[in-house]
């Protein structure tokens, strides 16, 4: 396999950590894309500086159409990266994912982030992770990390990617049942903000468990 690795970062409102995250990824993959999702704050300006490639979306794509614009329109790459725009140095230890892909030990690697202070009540994680067991038969203990390395194959099997937050859980499922082996890796290094419990945590949290609900009906569909 070529080792051209892209991280594909989608990021709004994060310019307060995404530069630190692109200057971390850059030690690790070709290139860095920043999908500027709609941001009111200088995330394109601050990605720029540190070295991304920015694509700038006007509306509000949410993640799963960010990623999937990206991918769409950039050079191929033979291993991509998905990485939240918050994890600022930490970001470096997300070359244990890819270096399962690059080595032939996963299709899918999903980090498994060590305890995390300021999370929520787990209802959505539940959510997801009922729905993973449900219909693809796997319990996983990160259904909703969005950190995840992914091979050229891989990818074009779980395409089009699911539209907001269901990415993840869409992705998982879809894997799973075309017998990709998707493995979730401990990477213990790795942090990002927190939501909290705060009125914004919890709309973050509903809109999560929301696009999750949403990209199930078609699976459930496909089962039949």
């Amino acid at each position: 396999m070529s080792d051209r690795t892209v991280a594909v970062v989608p990021a709004r409102d994060e310019a307060d950590r995404v530069g630190e995250t692109v200057r971390a990824l850059r030690q690790l993959v070709d290139e860095v894309v920043v999908v500027d999702d709609g941001s009111r704050d200088p995330t394109t300006s601050v990605a720029l500086a540190a070295g991304a490639t920015v694509l700038r979306i006007r509306g509000h794509a949410g993640k799963g159409g960010a990623v999937e614009g990206a991918i769409a329109r950039i050079e191929p790459a033979d291993v991509w990266l998905i990485a939240d725009g918050d994890l600022g140095r930490s970001a470096a230890a997300l070359d244990a994912l890819i270096g399962a892909v690059r080595d032939g030990r996963a299709d899918i690697a999903v980090a498994v982030l060590g305890p995390q202070p300021g999370g929520g009540l787990g209802i959505v994680r539940t959510l997801s992770a009922w729905a993973i067991r449900t219909l693809a038969g796997r319990a996983m203990r990160a259904p909703l990390s969005g950190q995840r390395a992914i091979s050229a194959t891989a990818l074009d099997r779980v395409r089009p990617l699911a539209r907001g937050f269901g990415l993840e859980t869409a992705m998982t499922i879809d894997a799973l049942r075309r017998g990709l082996r998707v493995e979730e890796i401990d990477v213990p290094g790795l942090s990002h903000r927190p939501t909290g419990r705060s009125l914004r945590g919890f709309w973050h949290r509903g809109r999560q468990g929301w696009d999750i609900l949403r990209a199930l009906p078609a699976r459930i569909l496909r089962r039949r």
